[in-house]
């Protein structure tokens, strides 16, 4: 199949409100489309500092929608990583093959939840040709697959920091992002909400309509991955292979 190539800049990103603090310093990214691809990077080096490489030679493959999970140490590149795949930084050496749309969940999502109410939220994540009747809808189908239904006009103060990390991948859905770039979604949750968030995730991206989305995850706590569909561990700026999560934790341990 023929390769086409394109500059995809930050303004493609799923949270607008990512945008608006990073005008300033915009960058294009060298974005290789496949169609039949998902997502790979190739020897991507990344530096913070002059001598000193974040992500050194990293590689990544995900050819398949699911639930995918990064364990690894602080300083190891995670962050760094999603930075890169969401279109904040560029490459400064290597390959980035990407034919899906980021969108970037933080660990507090009251750093993404800017106006007063659920549904007011979520439009900063619809593009603005839609009709009145088009926006209600995505908003509430969004809202319906996290399990927040009836709340549209709730204030988003008055949400559980599990409710409010769901309202924020409502934002996603409702953007129609294909890729979910989770850093640590449950690091600020109790129990209860971490798990809701794990099989709201997992359902998601096992869901068989046209439309199939693709979760990378980054984690430090291991008993999320019996969770994953694949697991790698990421160790001095490099991803280690995919293996099942039990695996992954055996490694570990």
């Amino acid at each position: 199949m023929k390769k086409q190539q394109e500059l995809v800049e930050v303004d493609d990103l799923a949270f607008p409100w990512i945008n608006r603090f990073m005008k300033e310093s915009q960058k294009q990214v060298l974005v290789e489309t496949n169609q039949s691809g998902y997502l790979e990077l190739q020897n991507i080096s990344y530096g913070w500092k002059i001598g000193k490489k974040t992500l050194d030679q990293c590689n990544l493959s995900i050819s398949s929608p699911g639930l995918w999970m990064v364990v690894g140490s602080n300083g190891s590149g995670k962050s760094t990583l999603f930075r890169l795949i969401s279109g904040l930084i560029s490459p400064q050496e290597g390959k980035f093959v990407c034919s899906l749309k980021p969108a970037l969940m933080l660990q507090n999502p009251d750093h993404q939840l800017l106006l007063p109410s659920c549904s007011s939220d979520l439009l900063l994540s619809l593009p603005p040709d839609l009709d009145s009747s088009q926006r209600d809808e995505r908003i509430n189908s969004a809202l319906s697959q996290v399990g927040l239904e009836d709340m549209a006009d709730r204030p988003i103060h008055t949400l559980s920091g599990g409710q409010k990390q769901r309202l924020a991948l409502a934002g996603a859905l409702a953007s129609q992002a294909n890729l979910l770039l989770l850093d640590e979604p449950t690091a600020l949750l109790d129990p209860v909400s971490q798990r809701s968030i794990l099989e709201i995730v997992r359902k998601i991206t096992r869901k068989s309509d046209k439309a199939p989305i693709t979760a990378l995850w980054i984690t430090h706590r291991l008993e999320e991955l019996t969770f994953c569909d694949a697991a790698a561990i990421m160790e001095q700026g490099r991803l280690g292979q995919w293996f099942s999560g039990e695996e992954v934790m055996k490694k570990i341990i």
